[in-house]
């Protein structure tokens, strides 16, 4: 028995030693695991190249942050949403166009477009949106440029432009602005290489995000001016979080081409709600175009995400553009953001998961069913659109006059710049769902407000605060709230995958 109690008590023994080394070994691993995490994070980049202000192409800068590019990369990726994104449709190539794929037609998905559009480019070649990758291929290759003479100043948004805009105007980029927004777009096309990148919104030094883009720039000094900030700089007085959504904001917004030198200018001197840029348009008459079946002055609205973005709760609560479409994420040791730019439906667990801690299927839902709404709404408002420009095309065919459809003409402008507004912003409702219902639901009126006045001539209509003095917007607006943490996340616009039209 003395011989057992001593072979179990080696026994114990030698288990406590291979335990104990067993642990010292975990504690090591352990530890050179930390050294090696902490050793990574001293070092975010690679020094492989020296990067400087006219480095435009986004592989060198690729050698330094082999993650961010490679994420980059991946914006070539076409996946749909229910109300966004691309699938990959094939097309067969021509000396003209060499894509081999393409975007499906938004044209070809809803009919009514081509008359709420009639005479207008868009009537001819219009789909959905497709990555950051593309943005230049798209705009070169569109059936748009075809049926109308489209100027430089759409590579503002449409390609890696500042370089080129520092080179024309001899190292000022609002002279270069100025030089390029003129010139025919085939012309300016040659001054280019590649779709945005990554000099447009990152110091080569610092890596501190920055606008490049003049028109937000000009556009959001105007804007700051009319809340009562005189000379506002937004790369020097923005903050961080701030600039989170600007340099997103320099291109998903409302703009338009004006005078003959064809300055791109956002319509913000006013505010940024959608009574704001009408009155904007009112007292800096525009138009895009005659509507060809009603002769009405119209207005396209181009792509106003940064607008509709600030009339929602994301915006209220400090929640920055990429905050759910670029969210940060660990690789390793390093936080990065992720810069597969796309919808945050197709990455709810970092885009909205760190904020709303509910099952990624009901939050998916909460998405459709605001977009469903949205979607319906803006169902009836086309209707109301096609309905109205059907009877001004019937009165003119009468015998109508403009002096006849002058009310109708007015009805129908605002009209179709209000359904358009939710139409051409790309979380179908998302980004602000109170708003964009509150703008269908008075596009509807104004529409039917329309088929009145082409059946009465003396027709009275009741029309929004545009005509009213500038409704001047809180400083909440572009703003984000006080407190708010610069690395949170939350639930972004789910409605696209990249960019827009």
């Amino acid at each position: 028995m003395e011989a057992s109690r001593t072979r179990r008590r080696m026994t114990l023994l030698l288990a406590a030693m291979v335990l104990a080394a067993g642990a010292a070994v975990g504690a090591a691993a352990l530890a050179v695991n930390i050294m090696e995490r902490k050793q990574e994070a001293r070092n975010p980049f690679y020094r492989v190249v020296e990067l400087t202000d006219d480095t435009v192409d986004p592989a060198i800068w690729g050698k330094n942050f082999p993650l961010q590019y490679d994420d980059y990369q991946r914006t070539v990726d076409m996946t749909r949403t229910k109300y966004g994104g691309s699938e990959a449709v094939p097309r067969t190539p021509t000396e003209k166009d060499p894509r081999t794929v393409t975007a499906q037609s938004r044209l070809e998905e809803d009919p009514r477009l081509k008359t709420f559009w009639a005479g207008y480019a868009f009537a001819e070649d219009f789909r959905e949106e497709r990555g950051h990758a593309y943005v230049l291929e798209d705009q070169l290759f569109t059936e748009r440029q075809h049926v109308t003479k489209q100027p430089g100043a759409c590579l503002h948004c449409h390609a890696s432009v500042y370089v080129t805009y520092k080179k024309q105007g001899e190292g000022d980029i609002i002279k270069g602005f100025e030089k390029v927004n003129a010139m025919p777009y085939p012309e300016a096309r040659k001054l280019v290489e590649h779709p945005v990148a990554c000099i447009d919104c990152h110091d080569s030094q610092t890596m501190q995000l920055r606008v490049t883009r003049p028109g937000f720039i000009e556009g959001i000094r105007a804007l700051k001016a009319s809340q009562g900030i005189q000379n506002y700089d937004v790369n020097k007085q923005a903050t961080r979080q701030e600039m989170r959504t600007y340099v997103c904001g320099q291109c998903h917004v409302e703009y338009y081409f004006k005078g003959p030198e064809k300055r791109l200018t956002y319509p913000w001197a006013n505010g940024i709600k959608i009574e704001n840029i009408l009155t904007y348009y009112t007292e800096n008459p525009h138009k895009d175009w005659t509507h060809a079946e009603t002769g009405a002055p119209v207005l396209k609205a181009q792509h106003p995400e940064f607008e509709m973005y600030n009339q929602g709760i994301h915006a209220r609560s400090g929640v920055a553009c990429a905050d759910c479409h670029m969210p940060y994420k660990r690789e390793g040791a390093l936080k990065i953001s992720d810069h597969h730019v796309r919808s945050p439906l197709l990455n709810v667990n970092r885009a909205c998961q760190t904020c709303h801690n509910w099952p990624e299927a009901e939050l998916t839902q909460r998405v459709t069913t605001i977009q469903d709404r949205t979607f319906e709404l803006r169902n009836r408002a086309m209707d109301a659109m096609v309905a109205l420009i059907g009877d001004m095309k019937a009165a003119r065919g009468a015998g109508k006059t403009d002096a006849d459809l002058k009310t109708a003409m007015e009805l129908q402008r605002r009209a179709q710049f209000m359904v358009d507004f939710v139409e051409a912003e790309n979380s179908m409702g998302f980004h602000a769902p109170e708003e964009a219902a509150r703008i269908l639901g008075i596009a509807m009126d104004l529409a039917r407000q329309g088929q009145l006045a082409v059946r009465q001539p003396d027709y009275t209509p009741s029309l929004f605060p545009s005509t009213t003095p500038s409704v001047k917007p809180t400083e909440r607006e572009v703003t984000p709230a006080p407190g708010s943490a610069a690395g949170g996340t939350g639930s972004g616009s789910p409605g696209g995958s990249g960019t827009s039209h």
